[in-house]
């Protein structure tokens, strides 16, 4: 009996020891708190406002601001002091075509992004080669009869210059081929949600936009080559536009700043949230 008793105040110790401890690392996130802007891709967006949603419910003492206007406003956001984040569909550390590298800053790498051609769902066409694609962003096609579609004048909507969508599309989709500037069946839009309207609104438009905004019926995803835009495509290595999403921060990220990020980067949201939208895990592309 005495045995019995001694094992079970044992037990007993050992269950509140254990209790307290998690009841210490409880209080320690708790603890977490600060303010984190982001600014930057439209393509990011919907990422990064379920990660604040998610983070915020673990660490009720962060408040996170998000907002989109293209790629390059994020690294410029970070470099003025006005942002922590800069979400970026490159690694603006280095210099791309187009832009020189933001000096100072960390790129931390957080998803994988797939890119899709859409047309309106008028248009008749289900694939696009890369020379096609060529061909009506330079301006040298002009009607959908030239790629296999019905007779009628080709209306070409991008984004504007300072997208990350264009910065990546333009390299992979058209092989570093150019856009060209009209005086008509030509748009610029300033947003992925704006492409997305302006594709769906427009009979026979064509534009390009990161597959979380591929929903509805007024839009749809053409094949490039011949191959789907879906991530198991894009992870076999058959479909080629894609890239890599970062959070640009000035210096390496500290405090609740790097917190957030690490939880972005956590094997919890890559498998959950960040897969359920239509990104791929930064891990499936490194394995």
């Amino acid at each position: 009996m005495k045995v019995f008793r001694k094992l079970t105040v044992t037990a007993l110790t050992a269950v509140i020891a254990v209790t307290a401890a998690f009841a210490g690392v409880a209080a320690a996130a708790d603890s977490l708190k600060g303010k984190i802007t982001v600014n930057g891709s439209t393509a990011l967006l919907p990422l990064t406002l379920q990660a604040a949603k998610e983070f915020q419910k673990l660490h009720p003492k962060v408040k996170i601001a998000a907002s989109g206007k293209g790629s390059v406003t994020g690294p410029q956001a970070v470099k003025k002091g006005i942002a922590d984040i800069g979400a970026c569909d490159w690694d603006a550390s280095i210099d791309v075509p187009g832009f020189k590298a933001f000096e100072g800053q960390v790129a931390n790498k957080v998803a994988v992004i797939p890119f899709a051609t859409i047309v309106n769902k008028n248009v008749g066409v289900d694939n696009l080669t890369t020379e096609q694609l060529k061909g009506i962003y330079s301006g040298k096609i002009t009607n959908w009869k030239e790629v296999g579609g019905a007779d009628a004048n080709i209306v070409v909507i991008t984004r504007a210059f300072g997208s990350g969508t264009r910065v990546n599309y333009q390299a992979k989709a058209l092989a570093g081929g150019d856009i060209v500037k009209k005086e008509k069946n030509y748009k610029e839009t300033g947003s992925s949600g704006d492409m997305k309207t302006a594709v769906g609104t427009t009979p026979n438009a064509i534009g390009y936009i990161d597959l979380v905004y591929v929903t509805g019926s007024d839009i749809k995803a053409v094949k490039f080559n011949g191959v789907e835009a879906t991530t198991d495509n894009v992870i076999n290595g058959s479909y080629k536009i894609w890239a890599y999403g970062y959070y640009m921060t000035k210096g390496q990220p500290t405090g609740a700043t790097k917190e957030f990020i690490e939880y972005v980067q956590s094997k919890k949201f890559q498998q959950g949230s960040l897969k359920k939208l239509k990104f791929i895990p930064i891990a499936a592309m490194q394995s």
